[in-house]
């Protein structure tokens, strides 16, 4: 399937939810009409932004068994490997994070893609495990703001019950990025090497800033008011909202959020890094054969995803509370993956095995755009990105941490086999605790009208 085959079948896509998802605009609306294209536009483009960003993810994971034999690396060196991505994208997260607040979205996101591309560029030659690593480094440096920034933009663009679907196309891409990469590269990499699959991965790249800078609006660099023209709202709903950054830390759905999404964060960071490994090595499939399954969670997780954003939408339309809109729905999720991954431990190869490996793997993005925006919800727009980013930094340490963990427990494992069944049993655990208590503690009621009876707080002081 070429490149333009999919954005055609996404543009399309992008058509029907306008039609079905929109409300009938007066007829003296029409400048509201094509604010309303823009709109999903930017979404198709940040949907297509978040597919490449999984899908260089993915490219390492693909490779992993050319990669370990040609710089000669045990498994737990793969997982330091694995798990170098993510030791600057926690610094990343909030540092670029803090500063995109001050760039517009045109900018910022361009910025950004062309950052990964030079990051992914000295792969696409022969060399060394430390260039590999570096590379590595810096590109998970890079990629920390993407997911704050693109659901930022999502959250200015559209309204509360549509916010969660908006974002739910945006990280599908998380999903479809692996999907499409991994009998795509698979191929390049079993015809060619895996260097040559960062050169695919750099063209796309390329012609992805080309579109944007086409397609978006021309703002200049730095933000301004104007910037948020085009926005679904003309007015913050949260914007009265104005107490110091540190108080949002403290609030209850903050580390709810960081703990629903640290459990996301678990079987994505996984997913990446392991699961191709754990196919061919775990459970005795051909390269082959990986190359294809392994795109089995990611297809089950973008039907996952979209289901989830509009169930959410729904339940909020139906005056279902924001906690059970946003919270429970995404603890029902992850118990289900977590439940899932516990139980494909225990049975031997087969049919049923594979299917809750594919189910464990599949309910893993919902923690980033159901229960995300539930903060925005609660969130002031100019605190957005930066809370977003603090989030991000603090489920990243899942991403540095698992991989080089499950790599340990495999070294030290009788079998490979018996090494992914503990790693993975202590994941699934993990994630239904983590799930249960984050999403107990995730409250966007609660936590406005905390903000809110703040600032009353603040603004009675400033005036004595």
């Amino acid at each position: 399937m070429s490149i333009t085959h999919i954005v055609s079948i996404a543009n399309s896509l992008i058509e029907k939810v306008i039609m079905t998802t929109t409300q009938p605009a007066p007829a003296v609306s029409g400048s509201k009409s094509s604010l309303d294209k823009r709109a999903w536009g930017i979404v198709l483009f940040l949907f297509l932004f978040f597919t490449l960003n999984f899908a260089d993810k993915a490219a390492v994971g693909l490779a992993s068994v050319q990669i370990r034999e040609d710089l000669g690396l045990s498994a737990s060196q793969y997982g330091l490997l694995s798990s170098a991505f993510f030791w600057m994208f926690a610094i990343g997260a909030v540092v670029l994070s803090a500063a995109l607040r001050k760039i517009s979205y045109t900018w910022g996101a361009g910025l950004l893609m062309l950052s990964w591309v030079l990051c992914m560029a000295p792969l696409m030659v022969q060399t060394s495990f430390g260039v590999l690593v570096a590379s590595r480094i810096a590109l998970g440096f890079f990629e920390g703001p993407a997911h704050a920034l693109c659901q930022s933009i999502v959250a200015d663009r559209f309204a509360p019950e549509r916010r969660a679907f908006a974002g739910a196309i945006v990280n599908a891409g998380s999903s479809i990025g692996p999907l499409i990469a991994a009998p795509t590269l698979t191929w390049v990499i079993l015809t060619w090497h895996w260097h040559a699959a960062f050169i695919v991965l750099v063209a796309v790249g390329l012609m992805w800033l080309v579109g944007w800078f086409w397609f978006s609006e021309r703002l200049p660099f730095r933000k301004s008011v104007s910037s948020l023209v085009g926005a679904k709202t003309d007015v913050d709903p949260n914007g009265h909202i104005t107490v110091p950054f540190y108080r949002l830390l403290m609030l209850r759905s903050f580390w709810g959020l960081v703990m629903l999404s640290f459990a996301g964060y678990l079987i994505s960071s996984l997913k990446v890094a392991w699961l191709p490994a754990y196919l061919r090595e775990g459970l005795g499939y051909s390269a082959s054969s990986v190359g294809t399954l392994v795109t089995l969670p990611y297809a089950v997780a973008v039907v996952v995803l979209l289901s989830a954003g509009m169930i959410s939408g729904r339940l909020l339309r139906r005056g279902h509370s924001s906690r059970v809109a946003r919270g429970y729905l995404t603890t029902a999720f992850l118990l289900f993956g977590g439940l899932s991954m516990i139980m494909f431990t225990r049975l031997d190869p087969g049919p049923l095995q594979l299917l809750l490996v594919v189910c464990g793997f599949a309910v893993n993005s919902v923690a980033f755009s159901v229960a995300f925006a539930g903060a925005s919800d609660f969130l002031p727009a100019h605190q957005r990105v930066a809370f977003f980013g603090c989030i991000i930094a603090a489920y990243s340490v899942a991403g540095i941490v698992a991989p080089y963990v499950l790599g340990v427990i495999v070294d030290h494992a009788a079998t490979p086999a018996e090494g992914y069944a503990t790693g993975f049993l202590y994941v699934g655990i993990t994630v239904c605790v983590l799930g249960v208590i984050g999403g107990l503690m995730l409250d966007p009621e609660r936590a406005r009208a905390r903000l809110e009876a703040l600032t009353k707080q603040y603004a009675a002081g400033a005036g004595r």
